[in-house]
């Protein structure tokens, strides 16, 4: 498992990318969580407009294993859903830190627990 170093990573197994010259940065689900969930079969991402709380829920992957809550890493506003995802959600199996990205979101508030690749390393064993 390769977690990119320029990503910061949540105990809740999303990914985060920084935020551009706006404060708008990409959120996703770690390779290991698409890993463990096995196959994505659906995905409820957040919709534009709609303001996550960090650590808190905001919409789910369903596998062929179970269903799975997906946590904002960051609290803000979501600008984009990857369409591409909740038409093809295998997406999220194949690239989670490519084309399977889930959303972007316009940070208002950074958590400070977020992890460095290595420390998710290290979290997800």
């Amino acid at each position: 498992m390769s977690n990119p170093q320029q990503l910061r990573y949540s105990k809740e197994h999303e990914w985060l990318s920084a935020a551009d010259e706006n404060g708008v940065a990409t959120v996703g689900i770690t390779e290991f969580a698409a890993n463990a969930l096995g196959d994505v079969v659906y995905a409820q991402l957040p919709e534009v407009g709609d303001t996550v709380t960090a650590g808190e829920t905001c919409g789910e992957l369903e596998s062929t294993k179970s269903v799975s809550d997906l946590y904002a890493p960051v609290t803000g506003e979501v600008v984009a859903a990857n369409q591409d995802v909740v038409d093809d959600p295998s997406l999220v199996n194949s690239a989670p830190f490519e084309g399977g990205w889930l959303f972007k979101v316009k940070i208002t508030e950074e958590p400070a627990d977020l992890l460095t690749a290595d420390e998710y390393t290290d979290f997800a064993g």
